[in-house]
């Protein structure tokens, strides 16, 4: 399942575009720095507990949208796309949560939900893992037996990233299928 698995580099851009003024805003983005750390050692409740921290001082789609990731991985689905509802209102630029949203949803098996989350991922003016909206709607189609729908999305997601191995995968997959 592919969702907001950010890898650190990501995670560092995202910090770098987050403009501090303040030192509010500095703690702000020390707390979420934190919470990443312990998201990806395991400690998902200190995660949770360094996100929200951060969200209290200074409120950032960023830090809505790593704490939905981290409730999801407690398998607290719905939470997390609260979480990432809240993400967008903080700034519907930020295609992050619009991409996670939709793969919560093909998660519950809600796959035609989906398809308006994903499609405003791929239109978000800020986002950086573009490719992965393109692989979790061509899952949908593919899914839903539109092949050739599916095989267009897959090689887009591979035009973004073409060292995608799971897009590549899906795209040979969807490939077979036709023949």
């Amino acid at each position: 399942m592919q969702y907001a698995h950010q890898t650190f580099d990501t995670f560092a851009a995202l910090c770098s575009k987050w403009f501090m003024s303040s030192d509010r805003e500095t703690e702000a983005k020390q707390r979420f720095h934190e919470a990443f750390v312990a998201q990806m050692e395991g400690d998902f409740d200190r995660a949770i507990e360094l996100y929200l921290a951060s969200l209290a001082i200074y409120p950032t789609a960023e830090a809505h949208t790593f704490l939905g990731w981290t409730y999801h991985s407690q398998g607290k689905t719905e939470e997390a796309i609260a979480e990432c509802k809240r993400a967008i209102a903080v700034d519907p630029d930020f295609g992050n949560p619009y991409n996670d949203i939709g793969s919560y949803l093909i998660e519950l098996n809600r796959p035609d939900e989906a398809i308006p989350w994903l499609e405003r991922a791929i239109g978000a003016k800020r986002y950086e893992p573009r490719h992965f909206p393109y692989f979790n709607l061509g899952r949908i189609y593919l899914a839903k037996g539109l092949i050739n729908r599916a095989r267009e999305l897959f090689q887009e997601s591979l035009t973004i990233e073409p060292r995608y191995t799971i897009a590549r995968l899906a795209l040979e997959t969807a490939r077979r299928m036709l023949n």
